[in-house]
């Protein structure tokens, strides 16, 4: 990306740049007067990264931010935090699928919302042991496994909920809790692509679009072979 004329240089490769308003077009997803209100110009911070990883090509690309302060932002942590941009969507998919969200089991709109609710609480509770485990461990929280923290938790729950546990034992026992949570921490891959795709194939049932008593069952597809020429 070329940067625009008058930038000014806040370090290597880490500069000011101008981007101008674009030119108005019937095709944009804004109205005339939204497009009326925009500045005619934007000062905003460009920083080259390089990537180099082992085994892969080097390659470079650019992040632009409106985070204009080179001392309060640096701009190794900026392109530190663009990498970590993928652990978003893996949240969101331990919410989902770890924490079985993906299918919702109410009807209603007000009850829909208090299973989602739910789901947020106790994801928060989940993450929360995550967190202290990984720093009693002294490793980062974000190499804690999900789905094996819920696993190890729903192993010890049973044990923490006994009524004749003494305060020492308790301890003991989360202490061996958060050691089960953090002995195999995820293997961290530079590089690797995290494709949102289903592995397996679907099955090819029909959808239960009415009552069971009322619900007539299509024969299966795999029934019917193909006719010899």
């Amino acid at each position: 990306m070329d940067a625009a004329a008058g930038c000014k240089k806040l370090g290597p490769d880490d500069l000011l740049i101008t981007w101008k308003c674009p030119i108005y077009r019937i095709k944009l997803s804004y109205s005339k007067q939204e497009w009326a209100k925009l500045p005619e110009e934007l000062i905003l911070r460009q920083i080259k990264v390089t990537i180099n990883n082992p085994g892969f090509r080097t390659y470079e690309l650019y992040n632009i931010t409106t985070l204009l302060d080179p001392a309060q932002y640096l701009a190794q942590e900026l392109a530190d935090l663009y990498f970590k941009r993928w652990d978003v969507e893996l949240l969101f998919l331990d919410i989902k699928t770890t924490m079985g969200m993906d299918v919702l089991r109410c009807q209603s709109p007000d009850i829909i919302s208090k299973e989602i609710i739910m789901h947020f609480i106790a994801n928060n509770c989940v993450r929360r042991l995550m967190y202290e485990a990984a720093k009693a461990a002294d490793i980062a929280v974000r190499v804690v496994s999900s789905k094996g923290s819920l696993q190890a938790l729903r192993n010890w729950e049973p044990h923490l909920n006994q009524a004749k546990v003494s305060k020492a034992e308790c301890y003991r026992l989360i202490g061996d809790l958060y050691e089960a949570m953090t002995n195999r921490p995820i293997r961290q891959r530079p590089g690797r692509s995290e494709p949102l795709c289903i592995r397996r194939r679907p099955k090819s049932y029909q959808l239960l679009t009415a009552p069971r008593h009322e619900m007539k069952e299509i024969p299966h597809r795999n029934r019917y072979h193909a006719k010899k020429a």
